[in-house]
């Protein structure tokens, strides 16, 4: 590793696995950035403070055998966004032992997941699963006993404590998301090209403002960067699957944003 190379994190999503950077990791290769990819599909069932150890762990391990005790930057995806954000701003929220100049945050559900809740609702609930099952959650998918769905809840424990340590001053976030400005029904056929959106007042709509799965409002994180796509309105005229959130990563677009943010000093 040169002295000048900042290794980039790769956190992969929620029922994910580290195949989702098969894109982005010929182009870091090009690039010259170093790159850890954390796998946490061995913890499926972990709680999000388990795996955020885990991630921890990780990262001291890697360092040690790199020899390299400098500043990182971290790349995820969905859920895995809660995982780095828990570990940095909860864990190691007043220590900052953890050095990170960037985080990079690929359809992060910053606020809570609604679709998380809406899972948990015992009247449109089992619809929404159903219409999800196979596409976005296994078949017979039960949400009431998996951790991790129930902490991604707006009102969860584990999403209080993201909001009351807040976001650290020392990293700089940046948000890549998504929404369907064609009005595509094939951009997430599924759910007809919309996105569920969690109102304030508890009630909820279908949105074109998301990746089919994130709706930007789970994502907004006051003080980041945000970048939505698709940029140019033809590009999801040409390919507007691309950009709903289970492919978010492989999207052309969110290469090029993913490089631009890593290769910036």
């Amino acid at each position: 590793m040169s002295p000048e190379a900042i290794p980039a994190i790769l956190v992969h999503g929620w029922k994910s696995h580290p195949g989702i950077w098969n894109r982005l990791v010929p182009r870091l290769q090009d690039e010259g950035i170093p790159f850890w990819s954390f796998d946490y599909t061995p913890l499926n069932g972990a709680s999000m403070e388990v795996i955020a150890a885990a991630l921890g762990d990780y990262i001291s391990a890697q360092r040690r055998e790199k020899g390299y005790d400098g500043p990182i930057d971290i790349v995820c995806h969905s859920i895995g966004s809660c995982v780095t954000r828990y570990l940095l701003e909860v864990m190691d929220g007043s220590a900052r032992r953890e050095r990170v100049r960037r985080l990079i945050a690929i359809g992060p559900p910053n606020n809570g997941s609604a679709l998380a809740e809406l899972f948990c609702d015992p009247v449109i609930g089992p619809g929404i699963t159903r219409r999800l099952a196979g596409t976005f959650v296994p078949e017979h998918f039960d949400p009431a006993a998996d951790v991790i769905v129930q902490a991604c809840r707006p009102k969860s424990r584990t999403m209080q404590a993201l909001r009351n340590a807040g976001m650290r001053p020392d990293i700089g976030y940046h948000l890549i998301c998504a929404e369907n400005s064609a009005r595509d029904p094939a951009f997430f056929p599924a759910l007809e090209g919309k996105t569920c959106e969690l109102l304030p007042d508890g009630s909820w709509q279908m949105t074109y403002a998301g990746d089919g799965i994130v709706p930007l409002s789970d994502s907004a994180l006051p003080g980041a960067s945000l970048l939505v796509l698709p940029s140019d309105p033809a590009a999801a005229a040409a390919g507007a699957r691309q950009y709903c959130h289970i492919l978010l990563p492989r999207a052309p677009e969110t290469i090029a944003g993913v490089i631009g943010y890593l290769a910036a000093r």
